[in-house]
């Protein structure tokens, strides 16, 4: 199984770097597929140049066995569609499952993606659930009823379609709190990697206007 894992990193931190190991290794998947964004589609545009996220996301997780940096949405012009990487993944792996990941607020929005029901023909869904995190909105109630896997073993009998609650490590780092502190000039050490945060200085990232 492969997970799919999404977003801005804008820029990577320790937050998505646990939550994706633990996925990893709880569902005994054989690689997680960090995939920058080119263009957001609900939530305001990266600040930082698709490369450099790029670099970043390579940097943080150099060493990690089944961690792998992913560029297909950056070399596709215009705005990321999950389903359009989807579709590309499986020609490429048409033997392999594929489960997307993403937090419990996306899960509650996810009525609203692009072409959800093709998605889930698609993948699974991991959904990332912080302890104690259990708010869900009654369409996302809806689906998780009609789809929930009660466990990894259900959700490997299902070629897609499953949805899995897995609850992380909770970490409160977001990578808009790092550009708030690097944009006030003070120190990001320990919110994520040092090489990460060698690039960002490097580059003069996230710097105040």
């Amino acid at each position: 199984m492969i997970g799919v894992f999404g977003g801005t990193f804008d820029p990577i931190h320790f937050g998505h770097l646990r939550s994706a190991l633990e996925v990893l290794q709880g569902l005994n998947l054989d690689q997680v597929r960090f995939i920058p964004l080119h263009g957001a589609v609900h939530r305001n545009p990266p600040e930082v140049t698709p490369g450099l996220r790029l670099r970043m996301v390579e940097t943080a997780i150099a060493g990690q066995p089944g961690f792998v940096a992913d560029d297909r949405e950056l070399r596709r012009a215009g705005a990321s569609y999950t389903v359009d990487t989807l579709r590309d993944i499986r020609r490429e792996q048409p033997d392999q499952m594929l489960c997307l990941m993403m937090g419990l607020d996306a899960f509650n929005g996810f009525e609203r993606w692009h072409l959800p029901e093709e998605i889930l023909q698609l993948a699974h869904l991991i959904v990332m659930q912080r302890p104690g995190e259990t708010r869900l909105t009654p369409a996302a109630r809806q689906l998780l009823e009609s789809r929930g896997c009660q466990g990894v073993a259900e959700l490997r009998e299902l070629r897609s379609g499953g949805i899995l609650l897995r609850s992380f490590t909770q970490l409160q780092i977001s990578a808009t709190q790092i550009r708030d502190i690097l944009k006030a000039g003070r120190s990001p050490r320990y919110l994520l990697p040092d090489g990460v945060i060698e690039l960002i200085t490097e580059h003069n990232l996230y710097a105040s206007k």
